[in-house]
């Protein structure tokens, strides 16, 4: 980092504000992220105060900030270092927003936890209700346009591109979110709805709607979505490789051509 700071110093009072300054990987997550969420009636100071608070008080939330910036350094060509990940990297800025949020919730803080909620979707892009479930060890591929509802759950070790909808079918109240298994992959602009299941080790294509359970280590494309094989890895969601669909939507535009030519 000091080095980073001799080659930059433009960005010296940051990078030791941010980083340096701070004794542990919890203290400098805090100062960042309430930096990043601040405005003029939800001080810095104050989010810094409610951030370290929780993050040095929960032993789960200390593992999952670590499992996450992990998954960010193995699956995303584009992070190069763990301090880019920390500063820079808005999918895992909102993730783990969304951690302390989650916890505020579970302890009966719902106003403050909804307060939150807000800003980090005004300032993230990102909409994850405090009282979802989520994994460790999660990547949150550029984070923009995501919304994962009040009752979804995600499992372990789950990659969400861009532009991932777990959303609800209507009007009704209790369980109405989708359940995601353990290292599954969904791409860019998935919309899964309601109360189905996602099996472990799925990957859902780029552009899906999924209206309907997936079995475990298949792969689903099209909306609406259907199974159109299977995985023959056991980790998807790790491998990041998403040309095992390239077949079916070449096949997909050849029936298409062919259809409008008759």
């Amino acid at each position: 980092m000091d080095l980073m700071a001799e080659k930059e110093p433009i960005l010296s009072s940051f990078l030791y504000a941010s980083i340096l300054a701070h004794d542990c990987l919890e203290q400098a997550l805090a100062f960042v992220l309430a930096n990043r969420l601040q405005n003029p009636t939800l001080l810095a100071t104050q989010l810094m105060d409610i951030f370290s608070n929780v993050m040095m008080h929960d032993r789960d939330i200390q593992r999952s900030i670590r499992l996450d910036v992990q998954a960010f350094i193995d699956r995303d060509p584009s992070c190069l270092s763990y301090s880019s990940a920390l500063l820079y990297l808005k999918g895992y800025h909102s993730l783990q927003s969304y951690r302390v949020a989650h916890a505020l919730w579970k302890q009966g803080r719902n106003v403050l936890a909804l307060a939150l909620q807000s800003r980090i979707s005004e300032v993230f892009g990102v909409d994850i209700h405090p009282a979802a479930k989520i994994g460790d060890g999660i990547l949150l591929d550029h984070g923009t346009g995501v919304v994962i509802g009040e009752t979804a759950v995600v499992g372990n070790r789950v990659s969400l591109m861009h532009g991932v909808t777990l959303g609800g079918t209507g009007k009704e109240t209790g369980d109405r979110h989708p359940k995601v298994g353990d290292l599954a992959l969904l791409g860019a602009c998935v919309t899964v709805l309601g109360n189905i299941k996602i099996g472990e080790g799925a990957m859902i294509a780029a552009g899906s709607l999924v209206l309907k359970h997936v079995p475990p280590h298949s792969m689903v494309a099209g909306t609406p979505a259907q199974v159109i094989g299977s995985i023959d890895e056991q980790d998807p969601s790790l491998t990041m490789n998403h040309d095992a669909t390239k077949e079916f939507f070449k096949h997909l535009a050849v029936s298409f051509r062919d259809g409008r030519s008759k």
